[in-house]
């Protein structure tokens, strides 16, 4: 069967597809959750790892009738156009009942808590993987970022994440204290502050989080329970480049680019790792392909063949450990304080 011929049956698939059609998830699969998969680095992350055997919950604000255009399928994955509609048909596509798309707006706690429900439900109760990839973004600096804009960001960067870690840390302690979270979020180092700070309190601060509950998951002994961070070391291609594209040459701006197959590859090599060694690791995707999977060859992930992009994150990145790491002073628990008082 030829080419042309397998892409007019794949059109009139999608034409037809609705999620209701879909059967249970299989029970034999790992299930990942992506929050914030309806283009973009989040895409790409929900097709790997629906390649690499996961069952994927695609989940994000923006969806999509499945009669739309059905000769522009699949859409520009970077356009408004790309939603988790088209992605978990792109997928099914390949591998039937194996993408669901649920629409999710992260501002909203309770949201997330029907979003972790619904997949419960889907899946048989299973849940290995959350990647929280959502995001807002404003580079600005602090005058011309007006409150309204930052209320946003916070919202969905660091609230989000929040709200999605209260959501399933309980399923995952349920399963035997077992689970994996994948954070979008930077390195901690004071250059990225700068120009952005608004955005910058956010994205740190879920760094933060994943640094401190990480700390959680070795004191309370949950050996096979891990949360690390990742972020591009190069620019990726992406909905937010294809929006900012770096001055006014577009090819150059392409040079400058990866693909964000990098991203998924070094989330797949994080997810196959013991979990005590990327627990709390805030992570950058070359470096870690590098250091923890062997790549040594990064021009396939070029957009622009025979370019290498420039690197935009430090080569070095400051230790924020002390020497007095282990020396918590006088520990305090303010659950355990405010559950005592309320018997007394």
């Amino acid at each position: 069967m030829s080419m042309i011929h397998h892409l007019k049956i794949a059109k009139l698939l999608v034409y037809n597809y609705t999620p209701k059609d879909q059967a249970m998830a299989s029970p034999n699969k790992p299930v990942a959750l992506i929050i914030g998969a309806s283009r973009g680095i989040g895409r790409q992350i929900a097709i790997d790892l629906a390649k690499n055997n996961y069952t994927v919950i695609i989940a994000a604000k923006s969806t999509s009738t499945t009669t739309t255009n059905p000769e522009q399928f699949p859409p520009d994955p970077n356009s408004p156009a790309s939603t988790i509609t088209t992605v978990a048909q792109e997928i099914n596509l390949l591998t039937p009942n194996t993408a669901y798309p649920i629409p999710v707006d992260v501002r909203f706690p309770a949201q997330i808590d029907d979003l972790v429900a619904q997949t419960l439900r889907i899946t048989g109760g299973r849940l290995d993987v959350v990647v929280y990839n959502s995001g807002a973004i404003w580079w600005s600096s602090v005058r011309n970022t007006p409150v309204k804009r930052f209320r946003l960001m916070q919202q969905v960067n660091p609230e989000g994440l929040y709200a999605t870690v209260q959501a399933v840390l309980p399923v995952f302690e349920r399963i035997g204290n077992r689970g994996r979270i994948v954070v979008v979020s930077p390195p901690v180092y004071s250059r990225f502050f700068r120009g952005k700070t608004g955005y910058a309190i956010g994205k740190v601060g879920m760094s933060v989080l994943t640094r401190g509950l990480a700390m959680d998951f070795v004191r309370e002994g949950k050996t096979e329970m891990a949360i690390t961070s990742i972020w591009p070391a190069a620019a990726v291609q992406s909905a937010a480049t294809e929006m900012n594209p770096a001055g006014n040459d577009e090819s150059r701006s392409k040079a400058d680019l990866r693909k964000p197959t990098i991203f998924s590859d070094a989330i797949l090599g994080i997810l196959k790792a013991p979990p005590h060694i990327v627990n709390g690791m805030l992570a950058l995707d070359e470096d870690f392909l590098r250091d923890h999977c062997g790549v040594t060859d990064f021009s396939k992930y070029s957009v622009v063949p025979g370019t290498n992009p420039r690197r935009m994150m430090p080569k070095k990145l400051p230790v924020l450990e002390v020497e007095e790491q282990d020396d918590e002073g006088m520990r305090m628990d303010s659950a355990k304080s405010r559950s005592t008082a309320s018997k007394l």
